[in-house]
């Protein structure tokens, strides 16, 4: 009887137990049901974004091409000319305005560039008459110098009229003989003057000028080789 009576009390007991757990376990598995629901698939607005984003991230990383041949026009910082320049001489300045290609600014206006002299020679030195020559040689972007090679720019100037006077060391005696040649008398007295002034430091010529670009001209260089710029 005893037996009986046990064992009824533990198959009860055993009966609440295994009650107990499936309770414990059913709310646990309705919570992530629940949020497996409320997750849900995954948002096609977001991987739209996030596609787009990765191909605006490989267009930039594309480099801009400025292609041989494109125009690059700049403001000079200071004056240059055939005889106020030397071969070797470097100068500065800006660019005048945007270079584009296509509808993207590859090149900004204000940029600083920097070029070369890479030939002076003013009247009477040379035949041929005055000579200067300039190159441009890289401009500054995004704080960045960018080498460019680019056609250099020639400015020529033909001498007029007849030399009365030779460069400095001529002397008076030297001038005294020119104006002779020119008829004597007077034009010797002439000769003598313009002599005495190339000695003591002048050169005279009539009807020349040499070559000068101010300060602020606008020089138009071409690109002979094409400029890949990083964005």
């Amino acid at each position: 009887m005893k037996a009986r009576l046990l064992l009824l009390v533990l198959s009860l007991y055993l009966s609440f137990a295994v009650l107990g757990c499936s309770k414990q376990s059913s709310p646990d598995s309705s919570n992530a049901q629940n949020a497996a629901d409320n997750q849900g698939p995954p948002d096609s607005n977001s991987a739209t974004d996030q596609a787009k984003e990765q191909k605006q991230k490989a267009v930039k990383r594309e480099p801009l091409v400025v292609p041989a041949g494109t125009t690059v026009t700049v403001n000079l910082g200071s004056a240059l000319g055939s005889k106020l320049s030397q071969a070797g001489q470097t100068f500065t300045g800006d660019v005048a305005k945007d270079v584009l290609v296509g509808n993207t600014v590859a090149i900004p206006k204000g940029a600083d560039i920097s070029g070369t002299v890479t030939d002076a020679k003013p009247l009477g030195k040379f035949a041929g008459g005055a000579v200067l020559q300039v190159r441009l040689d890289s401009i500054k972007l995004h704080g960045t110098e960018v080498a460019v090679q680019s056609d250099p720019r020639t400015f020529t100037a033909k001498g007029k009229g007849k030399r009365t006077a030779v460069a400095t060391g001529g002397g008076a005696a030297l001038g005294g003989i020119i104006g002779a040649l020119a008829g004597g008398g007077k034009g010797a007295a002439i000769g003598l003057a313009a002599g005495a002034g190339a000695g003591a430091g002048g050169a005279a010529f009539t009807g020349n000028k040499d070559i000068v670009l101010p300060a602020e001209s606008a020089v138009s260089f071409q690109l002979s080789q094409a400029l890949e710029l990083r964005r």
